[in-house]
């Protein structure tokens, strides 16, 4: 009703491994189709009333609550508490249910960790190859602080050349800061990528 031509599913933390906290780890597929299918019903109620504008329901990624490049424990840098391999797995569980379900495209978001990012493509070019079929990925990051990094300590500009290899249908940056602050990141990745530029920013940070 507000006119967005793309809704995402409401799949932030549908993952195993996010979802492990709650012992829900058995129904990520289902979350993640239930999702899509209902984000499509909504896409197809507006569509029937204006046929000439087509809506698109874009299938969300979330980070996890874990990070394969920084360890937890500040007193053993060296340990991580995910391995890549096991994020790879995560995604394409998700996957699945997200395409199932009727996604158009798909959007791995809030990167803080680019490793992580990676393991999520790698996970997608599994499911197309094994599916015969290819969905438009997006890409969106987050800068953590006034600082203008990512958690895991890259420039916007040294993001977009870590996963540009992917091709992406847009690299883009969401949630932490406000629009304003936001805003000079934006610019940089839009002076460098081949591909769509995307912001989605929060209300900023905390007084």
């Amino acid at each position: 009703d507000a006119g967005a031509d793309m809704v995402e599913t409401n799949t932030f933390n549908a993952t195993s491994i996010a979802q492990a906290d709650y012992g829900c780890e058995a129904l990520v597929w289902e979350i993640n189709a239930e999702s899509a299918r209902l984000a499509r019903e909504a896409c197809a109620a507006v569509e029937a009333l204006t046929p000439e504008r087509p809506r698109f329901v874009i299938g969300t990624l979330g980070p996890t609550n874990r990070t394969a490049s920084i360890s937890p424990d500040v007193n053993n840098p060296g340990f991580r508490n995910v391995s890549f391999d096991e994020l790879v797995q995560a995604y394409i569980e998700a996957t699945e249910g997200l395409i199932e379900g009727g996604a158009d495209l798909l959007m791995i978001e809030t990167v803080f960790d680019t490793l992580n990012a990676k393991a999520a493509l790698f996970a997608l070019d599994d499911v197309f190859e094994r599916r015969g079929a290819r969905l438009p990925v997006m890409i969106s990051g987050t800068i953590t602080d006034k600082s203008g990094r990512t958690l895991s300590g890259q420039t916007a500009e040294a993001f977009w050349y870590s996963l540009r290899h992917s091709h992406p249908l847009s690299i883009g940056l969401n949630c932490a800061l406000g629009a304003k602050d936001l805003r000079p990141h934006t610019d940089a990745l839009a002076q460098i990528a081949d591909c769509a530029v995307s912001i989605h920013p929060n209300a900023g940070l905390p007084n």
